[in-house]
């Protein structure tokens, strides 16, 4: 068989930690390369972490772009050539430049399966690469497979072969009701996600299976593999098993996820980062900024000097603004009515996120290979 390489991006946020070190302990067989792409626009408390993980896991490939650039950091290089155009959620020119483009030059040509730490409690895809020899999978989810991967395997042209598949791999206790839904064509009543769920709730197992081989039949690595043990894999990890993880196995949780209580008016509240990455990272919250702010004040002001030329962080707001006073005032209290409306829907048993969408807090999958 072709050799595949197995890789894995740490970030220096939790979940990829995570998931490295599940990675070790429940699959040891599988040889994984694991890398780091560095920014040099990370916190202490990112570098930190990845040099604690170095220790646990073995040798960490540290990628770094623009490699002889007279430029103190890699950003600040491709900023130069951006002529000083700041990226955003419309253009993420930092995570193409710095990140995706030195990751596929780390892979190369060869076939690679990349492991994504993805919760099992998020409701979003990641990254899939253009590059038809980079198969992402999710260990954490119900689901480990991409959104390309679902769609080719229960895509209507395909039906006889799934129900093929099924009837060869599936036990006789599930096979009837197994082929009944694999026959069901994808419709707009009944459609992707709807029969994906259907076929998982019958049995994991024999739906990882079942993609397997139909992968076999195609050019995406993990077909090119004798085995893959992830077929067998029924865990779904939320953010406490992530926390329990990283505890446990003594790597330890980067400190900024720490919740740290601040005043304001006689009220009390918390604030704390919710990511990893770049330290000026354009996808934060405000209150986020204000916790950089008053945490890393130093940081902040350097962040505000990439501000110039009518280019912000934020849109319709400089981060000197966001630093007077009476603004600071205004987050921090607009936070605090916004924790207790997370804590009134915990205490009522509802389900709750502590990032609304209307805090514009928009993940970037790519920002965490």
């Amino acid at each position: 068989m072709t050799r595949v390489r197995h890789v894995l991006g740490i970030s220096g946020g939790k979940d990829s930690a995570a998931l490295a070190i599940y990675m070790k302990q429940k699959y040891p067989e599988l040889k994984i390369e694991y890398y780091n792409s560095d920014t040099g626009c990370e916190l202490e408390e990112t570098e930190r972490l990845v040099n604690n993980l170095e220790s646990f896991l073995g040798k960490i490939e540290r990628l770094r772009a623009a490699e002889g650039s007279p430029e103190p950091t890699p950003f600040d290089h491709f900023l130069k050539a951006s002529g000083g155009y700041l990226p955003s959620p419309q253009a993420r020119w930092c995570t193409n430049k710095m990140k995706l483009a030195e990751f596929e030059k780390f892979v190369g040509d060869a076939p690679a399966v990349s492991y994504v730490g993805i919760r099992g409690d998020e409701d979003r895809e990641g990254y899939v690469s253009t590059k038809p020899n980079i198969q992402a999978v999710f260990p954490f989810r119900k689901n480990i497979w991409s959104i390309d991967v679902i769609q080719k395997v229960l895509h209507n042209d395909n039906i006889e072969e799934l129900i093929t598949l099924y009837k060869i791999w599936a036990p006789d206790s599930i096979k009837d009701e197994a082929v009944e839904v694999a026959s069901i064509p994808i419709s707009k009543s009944f459609f992707y996600r709807r029969k994906l769920n259907a076929l998982l709730d019958i049995c994991v197992k024999t739906f990882n299976r079942v993609v397997f081989e139909f992968l076999k039949t195609t050019d995406y690595p993990v077909g090119k593999l004798d085995d893959f043990p992830l077929i067998d894999n029924e865990d779904i990890l939320v953010k406490d098993d992530i926390f329990s993880i990283l505890e446990k196995s003594g790597v330890g949780v980067p400190a900024y996820y720490n919740p740290i209580e601040f005043e304001v008016d006689g009220k009390k509240g918390t604030y704390s980062r919710s990511r990893s990455g770049c330290y000026f990272c354009f996808f934060q919250q405000r209150i986020e900024w204000i916790w950089l702010l008053e945490q890393h004040p130093e940081l902040f002001k350097k962040s505000m000097e990439y501000e110039k030329d009518g280019y912000t962080w934020i849109q319709g707001e400089t981060l000197e603004e966001l630093s007077r006073p009476e603004r600071v005032r205004q987050i921090k209290l607009d936070y605090i009515k916004k924790q207790e409306r997370i804590n009134a829907k915990k205490t009522s048993g509802l389900l709750f996120e502590m990032f609304d969408e209307d805090e514009e807090e928009i993940h970037c999958a790519n920002c965490f290979i």
